[in-house]
């Protein structure tokens, strides 16, 4: 055998030997994520996806996932309940805007002669209801001990006698149901880390089991997207102590060599326009390194009267301009993205992504101009 054949077998063995073991894993990952959503009932699973949905402004993606839910037998009524229970979580807006969509969505399905079931109403609450009383039993059950905000008094007093004392006494949601919302809507709030923890422990104080708990990031990755879901995983694993998974929707994350090309410090002077986080580290000579998390992307955005330039140094990443398809990015690409172009650039949802960047034929007035985001409907899933 020549040298030559001897190479071309060794790369015949190590394709197949790839190829099986790639299929194993997926398999695997397949045969986990099937039997971590059996301890969900579909009405669980879809109120985890309208509350995650609801949580990230994703109205398009709440649309969808609001007939899906109806299709198998989530009623009118919990959805209502669930999306009304958020702006406690979320705010008014985006409850608000949730509440019209389920009302859109209704009306199209009953155009359509669509099935929806409109499900029980909450019963009435007595005439002598102590929803001070209430609450504070409510919430102490919640938080496992007694709980008195005692730097704001009022906030105190809102959270025991309205959301732990009426909202929680709707029974057309069940305990476990809300916290099954609260936490699936948390854990699409970047920075909120610290109120996702402690609903994690809230939702197992309030009957929703471990498996159940341990179910929802494939629920929350499914309709609102890796970053969420790894947000809730990673939540989840310090709650229970147990290994952080460093995966992005069921697959092992591409990691890259920071002692080779640095990581550099939080992007936190341009974070409003990017999704997930992002570094950067000065290289010298107008060269940036561009450190993007799994996931991350920069908004849609156009560069006046210059030409940027995109060298990918590690990991995995996207670029694409306005209207046409995107470009994968792996070591050695080079992109000059010319001046008046819009367009966007970041990693893949399973791998670190670095890129130098520098600008060139930087005309008199040149600037950038940030633009809307980068929405889950665009970004590759791959």
């Amino acid at each position: 055998m020549t040298s030559t054949e001897s190479f071309s077998f060794m790369k015949l063995i190590f394709k197949k030997f790839y190829t099986i073991t790639a299929a194993f894993l997926f398999f695997s990952g397949s045969v986990a994520y099937s039997q971590n959503n059996m301890a969900l009932d579909n009405t669980q699973k879809y109120l985890s996806a309208i509350a995650a949905l609801e949580a990230k402004g994703d109205i398009k993606g709440l649309s969808d996932a609001l007939n899906r839910g109806f299709d198998n037998g989530l009623t009118i009524s919990k959805a209502k309940e669930a999306l009304s229970h958020l702006y406690a979580y979320t705010g008014f807006p985006r409850s608000l805007n949730a509440l019209g969509c389920l009302q859109q969505v209704i009306a199209d399905r009953k155009a359509k002669g669509l099935a929806t079931e409109p499900g029980k109403e909450a019963d009435p609450l007595p005439s002598d209801y102590d929803a001070l009383k209430q609450g504070t039993a409510v919430q102490t059950k919640l938080s496992g001990a007694p709980f008195n905000y005692t730097f704001a008094p009022a906030t105190d007093y809102y959270l025991k006698a309205h959301l732990f004392g009426d909202i929680f006494a709707r029974n057309n949601l069940s305990y476990p149901e809300r916290e099954i919302v609260t936490v699936s809507a948390i854990s699409s709030l970047p920075g909120c880390e610290p109120q996702l923890k402690a609903h994690i422990n809230g939702a197992r104080n309030m009957g929703v089991t471990d498996e159940q708990i341990h179910a929802l990031p494939a629920v929350v990755e499914e309709f609102a997207g890796c970053q969420e879901g790894k947000r809730l995983r990673k939540a989840i694993a310090e709650v229970y102590g147990e290994p952080v998974e460093e995966n992005c929707c069921g697959k092992h994350i591409q990691e890259v060599d920071f002692s080779v090309w640095p990581k550099g410090n939080p992007n936190t002077a341009y974070a409003q326009y990017f999704i997930g986080n992002s570094y950067l580290a000065d290289m010298g000579g107008g060269i940036v390194n561009v450190t993007f998390e799994p996931g991350c992307r920069n908004n849609w955005h156009i560069h006046h009267k210059q030409v940027q330039v995109l060298v990918c140094v590690a990991g995995r990443g996207w670029y694409q301009e306005w209207g046409k398809e995107p470009v994968e990015m792996t070591p050695g690409t080079i992109i000059a993205i010319p001046a008046e172009a819009k367009h966007w650039h970041g990693a893949a949802r399973g791998s670190w992504f670095q890129h130098l960047t520098y600008h060139k034929d930087v005309k008199e007035g040149a600037s950038n101009e940030w633009l809307e985001p980068v929405g889950d409907d665009i970004y590759p899933k791959e």
